[in-house]
């Protein structure tokens, strides 16, 4: 999608046209930090979040509790209606043709190195960046198409892999094992093959799903309701009102007995009898790990979640498992509410192969050959959400190189996105890796609200945001910057405490004579309880944000959660000024870090006092800069420190060797 909308002619090739965007596990988009990766795709000029958006059927703010760094939008999904509405927005889209074949191979070609580095050299003399990337990414064989399994041959030039658990896949379920890419659907065993002999180091990585039930066997009455947010929160910063019909999920237990039939049948499991020899998801274990791991835990939490509007079959989020289905109905049955359930397909796990992601640059392009990029659980992570922002750039990055324009790298620093891939391309992963906004430096800054802020500009740069899209973004920050300098500039007044019910508190009574924006820094003050002094002050601001907003300030409805969201990025950035500005001050110290970069002709055997562990993995990774070095498991400060003194010794040599 993203090369196709940057002017490209692209071509997706898939096994089952039918199947595209299918949500083989949970069909949800977001959650905590995934929901972060969401909003940026979205922010960029992605689909994922207005896709989401218009077949949702819950919606959930989490974290809220919290502080706003943390807070992360979910939304269970309509898995037919995400499935058909994503085909529907890809066929519409100019320079997009969609191909049903198996891919089964990689056109490859020998390249001659010097002709290669004088050719892309000469392709962007004046661009002393594009030299620079020239010669970082100079390799000894590139990539000019596919073979399909029919015989056919595509050119291109450059390609994208994103198999997810297609590549060798094979599922356990119990004793039982057979080859398959999700359940029902053949493996790609021939590309998987192929990309061995091409020398790209690979892992086995493994990830599960739970039995779906038949709802309409399912005792409800007997489970705690989990309704969604009254006015929901949309993903995409273009979706003004989620229109779609909104249902309830439930919260489940398992019971001392469902313990026991796992424990006494754990012999069985795939994971434990030795049958499943790869690494799962530490963060979304097996029911069977559940119980093993944790034993004292006396039941743990499950989720009935529907799959859609127009089907009974329900999800039971919590209970993934490779157990026999025997034993998998046993579990069911054991749970309150549950006696009668009729199970509509079984849980099982399946094995797969993915690729070293140290393999890659950070632009994910391979570092062995040129023009072949990698996105998605082929690089090791787990998740919709993970594989969506790596696709978006790939797609970016693509069709960048392409048009001989430098690439879009982001900082990790500016993004969740940037962090998923540097922390793939440095430290590499021996277990599907997810999101988390524990991996942020700096997450205040790396919120849900701003992240059109940090990164809609890049997408307007590439071509991924059209004139209406950013027309609406350059309208909201010219509406944030006003509220900012109101609240900045108007005084609280006894008069305002009088007139607002919500602001009657004798706490609030000491702050007549400061400004609003001092009124807001105090914990118990939010910017919905200034919404009625903004209401009358500025109306029109209100409305333009969201029309329905009319009503609230005439005092006849609820406040839109549009004006809602989008003011509370006023109110972080002004309640949190102090920290945002430490974090500015950190930002800025390792920008300074990341700009110290390592040649590509830097020698690491050369360095007196690395160790033998520490040369094997700077070489392998090459990371590109000092601070994306001392971020490689095993690499101390002094190593680093090392480095930069080498740096420029080599440089010497390096420019007296080139004179010579």
């Amino acid at each position: 999608m993203a090369a196709a909308r940057m002017g490209l002619k692209t071509a997706l090739y898939t096994l089952n046209v039918d199947l595209i965007a299918q949500m083989s596990c949970n069909p949800a988009v977001g959650g905590i930090a995934k929901g972060h990766l969401v909003r940026e795709v979205d922010a960029l000029g992605g689909i994922m979040g207005e896709v989401t958006d218009a077949v949702g059927i819950q919606f959930r703010l989490l974290n809220t509790s919290r502080g706003p760094a943390v807070w992360s939008p979910r939304a269970q999904c309509d898995k037919q209606a995400y499935r058909l509405k994503m085909r529907e927005v890809l066929e519409s889209q100019p320079n997009l043709k969609i191909k049903q074949a198996e891919v089964a191979d990689l056109i490859v070609e020998d390249t001659d190195e010097h002709s290669a580095l004088s050719s892309q050299h000469s392709a962007k003399e004046d661009s002393s960046e594009y030299r620079v990337l020239s010669t970082e990414h100079s390799r000894a064989k590139r990539a000019l198409g596919i073979k399909l399994r029919d015989g056919r041959t595509v050119g291109a030039q450059a390609v994208v892999i994103t198999t997810g658990t297609f590549l060798n896949g094979l599922i356990h379920c119990g004793e039982q094992t057979y080859p398959a890419g999700r359940s029902g659907e053949p493996p790609s065993q021939l590309l998987g093959e192929s990309l061995k002999l091409l020398g790209l180091r690979g892992c086995r990585l493994k990830t599960g799903t739970p039995p779906r039930l038949d709802g309409r066997s399912i005792d409800w009455a007997r489970f705690e309701m989990q309704p969604g947010d009254a006015d929901p929160t949309p993903f995409s910063f273009r979706t003004k009102d989620i229109k779609q019909r909104q249902v309830p999920c439930y919260i489940a237990f398992t019971t001392p007995e469902t313990h026991r039939i796992i424990a006494e049948n754990v012999h069985r499991s795939p994971m434990y009898s030795g049958q499943i020899k790869s690494i799962g998801p530490r963060y979304c274990p097996s029911i069977e790990d559940k119980i093993v791991k944790f034993p004292d835990k006396l039941q743990h939490q499950l989720f009935l979640e529907p799959e859609g509007l127009n089907t009974h079959e329900i999800y039971v989020n919590g209970m993934s498992t490779s157990m026999p289905v025997d034993v998998q109905l046993a579990m069911i049955k054991s749970i309150p509410g549950l006696e009668t359930a009729e199970m509509l397909r079984p849980g099982y796990a399946i094995e797969y192969d993915s690729i070293d992601p140290t393999e890659l640059e950070r632009t994910l392009e391979t570092k062995k050959i040129e023009g072949l990029f990698l996105a998605g659980q082929i690089n090791g992570t787990s998740g919709y959400e993970e594989a969506a922002c790596q696709g978006l750039m790939v797609g970016i990055n693509a069709a960048l190189k392409i048009k001989a324009e430098p690439p879009l790298i982001l900082d990790r620093t500016e993004a969740y996105t940037a962090i998923l891939i540097d922390d793939l391309i440095s430290k590499g992963t021996n277990e599907p890796y997810r999101m988390f906004t524990s991996r942020a430096e700096f997450r205040l800054h790396l919120r849900i609200d701003n992240a059109d802020q940090r990164l809609t500009p890049h997408g307007r740069r590439v071509g991924l945001i059209n004139d209406q899209a950013w027309a609406d973004y350059l309208a909201k920050q010219e509406r944030l910057q006003q509220v900012t300098e109101l609240l900045d500039k108007t005084k609280f007044t006894s008069e305002m405490c009088a007139e607002y019910r919500e602001l009657r508190t004798e706490n609030l009574n000491s702050a007549v004579g400061s400004s609003l924006a001092q009124l807001l820094k105090r914990p118990e003050v939010t910017i919905e309880l200034l919404m009625p002094v903004l209401g009358k002050l500025i109306p029109e601001t209100i409305t333009q944000i969201d029309a329905r907003a009319t009503d609230y300030i005439r005092g006849e409805g609820a406040l839109p959660s549009a004006v809602r969201n989008e003011l509370k990025t006023v109110e972080t950035t002004i309640k949190y000024a102090g920290y945002l500005q430490q974090q500015e001050r950190a930002i800025e110290r390792l920008k300074k870090a990341e700009q110290r970069t390592i040649p590509d002709w830097f020698d690491y055997k050369a360095v007196s006092g690395l160790s033998r562990e520490m040369n094997e993995k700077l070489q392998r990774v090459r990371p590109r800069t000092l601070a994306q070095a001392s971020r490689i498991p095993g690499v101390t400060p002094a190593a680093v420190s090392l480095i930069n003194v080498y740096i420029e010794i080599q440089a010497r040599r390096h420019q007296q060797a080139a004179s010579v």
